[in-house]
């Protein structure tokens, strides 16, 4: 049974990784740097052609009009453009022609119909139709090299995290205290000791795979269960779990989309951190929530002063990279000590999960299914 099972933790172990090219158009750290960059470089041209700054204010103002439009369809074209190439994986070579392409064309269209209208198209561009298409895929491009550029300089930020995540779970002595306490549980609850092992192998699948991709809010949440179903074997009384799992329906917590590895690893800190220091028990206290668009995680565990290490640091300093890259200024993280308790505060915006990214083992769904609560 073991051995068939680590046959398909093989199996499962290198999921094919999601990810696009084009920026998240959606964002509103994208958006307020693409209209805030286009307006000032459009004001500086039109300043370096202009007499002063009074006649360089005045012509700008006339054409910020075609630009703001131009500005906000491309960001709105390309926040759903991105969304389908996500679900159909298109190549990276036409996911960065579409973020020009679609600029150009949205230019040539609103000149287009402005042509009728010989005044208002001499007052508001200051530049022909073919020009200001270019112009428009020259920025577009520019823009998506620039994100990705960006994407690119978190990488290792994300390797890290993945290198801390990797370290923290196949620590020797919990390796060693996991595989000692199912052990101990073979002869008097064999069946127990089969779930362990079952548990343990999921959390190197886990593991294992990409972890710049996206999973559901219930899979991370199974996923933290089954580590803390291991924690719970050596640790036994000492550690105690409150689940608090408000405004969500059973249908948001399949469909809400999470970064991988995100939850677990602040669970884990808090078990090393809050509950392994003490002989006496020990209560972390998990809190997920949805507020209208938003998902707000609230994990709390017992601090001890004299057991505060760097690696806590280096761990939630990880994991607010990982939230600046993946959500930019929309993401909200904070970790502050509140009176006997160390609490860790995330949020983020609430996004479906695309059907096509769910890469879990079926007979791995199927097990969990039969496991009683």
């Amino acid at each position: 049974m073991i051995i068939k099972h680590l046959k398909l933790v093989k199996l499962a172990a290198t999921p094919t990784a999601v990810s696009s090219v084009i920026p998240d158009c959606c964002n509103i750290g994208v958006i307020y740097r693409v209209l805030v960059t286009t307006n000032g470089a459009v004001f500086c041209g039109i300043w370096a052609q202009s007499q002063d700054l009074f006649s360089a204010s005045g012509a700008f103002f006339n054409s910020a009009m075609i630009v703001e439009t131009i500005c906000i369809l491309s960001l709105l074209m390309l926040c759903g453009l991105r969304k389908v190439a996500l679900v159909q994986q298109f190549p990276l070579w036409l996911q960065r022609s579409l973020c020009g392409i679609t600029p150009a064309l949205i230019a040539i269209a609103i000149s287009k119909l402005i042509s009728g209208y010989s005044w208002l198209l001499a007052d508001l561009l200051h530049t022909s139709i073919v020009s200001l298409s270019i112009l428009s895929a020259s920025g577009g491009m520019i823009f998506q090299h620039y994100f990705e550029l960006r994407a690119r300089a978190f990488s290792p930020a994300l390797g890290e995290a993945k290198l801390q995540a990797l370290q923290a779970r196949i620590r020797p002595h919990f390796l060693f205290n996991s595989i000692n306490a199912v052990l101990s549980l073979i002869r008097t609850e064999p069946q127990r000791a089969e779930s362990a092992l079952e548990d343990l192998a999921d959390l190197f699948r886990v593991l294992m795979r990409d972890t710049r991709g996206v999973s559901s809010l219930s899979e991370e949440i199974q996923l933290c269960r089954q580590y803390l179903s291991i924690e719970q074997i050596r640790l036994g009384d000492r550690l105690k779990v409150e689940w608090d799992i408000t405004h969500f329906s059973e249908q948001d917590i399949q469909q809400a989309q999470i970064a991988s590895l995100l939850l677990q690893p602040l669970i884990e800190n808090a078990v090393h951190h809050g509950v392994e220091p003490s002989e006496a028990q020990s209560v972390i206290t998990i809190k997920i929530s949805r507020s209208s668009d938003r998902i707000l995680i609230v994990i709390e565990n017992p601090y001890h002063a004299d057991h505060e290490s760097k690696g806590n640091q280096m761990a939630l300093t990880n994991i607010r990279q990982r939230l600046t890259l993946l959500y930019d200024v929309e993401s909200d993280f904070v970790a502050a000590v509140e009176g006997r308790q160390f609490q860790v505060r995330l949020s983020f915006p609430f996004a479906k999960m695309p059907h096509q990214i769910t890469e879990r083992d079926p007979s791995i769904d199927r097990r969990h299914a039969k496991r009683p609560n």
